[in-house]
């Protein structure tokens, strides 16, 4: 009866666990790509696809400023040896684009007083 109880709460614990995992939005299949598109705080990647390019990005906060940091690589590169890394300061309110060969756009957005970097779909000024 031991046994019993013992069998009973592993597979309890293994479906636990994979309840738990799909809650954090894994990909279905290896060859799907994660995506965090939300604004994001300091240090919270942003994980996106713009054409063929494979985006990752963060910032750091520093005098009221985002310090964004990018890696873009080929989503036919999986080991990512042709990537390109570039940085740079957004004032709040500031912009980032990013386009790729394919006409496609990624607009990086630096919130007020450097607490949110986000995806927008227009310039602020449009």
């Amino acid at each position: 009866m031991l046994a019993l109880r013992f069998t009973q709460l592993s597979m309890l614990a293994v479906v636990g666990s994979l309840v738990a995992l799909s809650a954090f939005g894994l990909p279905a299949h290896t060859d799907e790509l994660a995506e965090n598109l939300g604004s994001v705080g300091p240090h919270e990647p942003i994980l996106t696809t713009v054409g063929s390019k494979r985006v990752i990005a963060f910032y750091l906060p520093g005098s009221g400023r985002c310090a964004v940091q990018m890696v873009i690589g080929d989503v036919r590169d999986p080991e990512g040896a042709l990537g390109s890394r570039i940085r740079v300061d957004l004032e709040p309110g500031q912009m980032l684009h990013l386009d790729s060969v394919e006409q496609k756009s990624l607009n990086l957005a630096c919130g007020d007083n450097a607490e949110k970097l986000a995806i927008v779909e227009k310039a602020l000024s449009d």
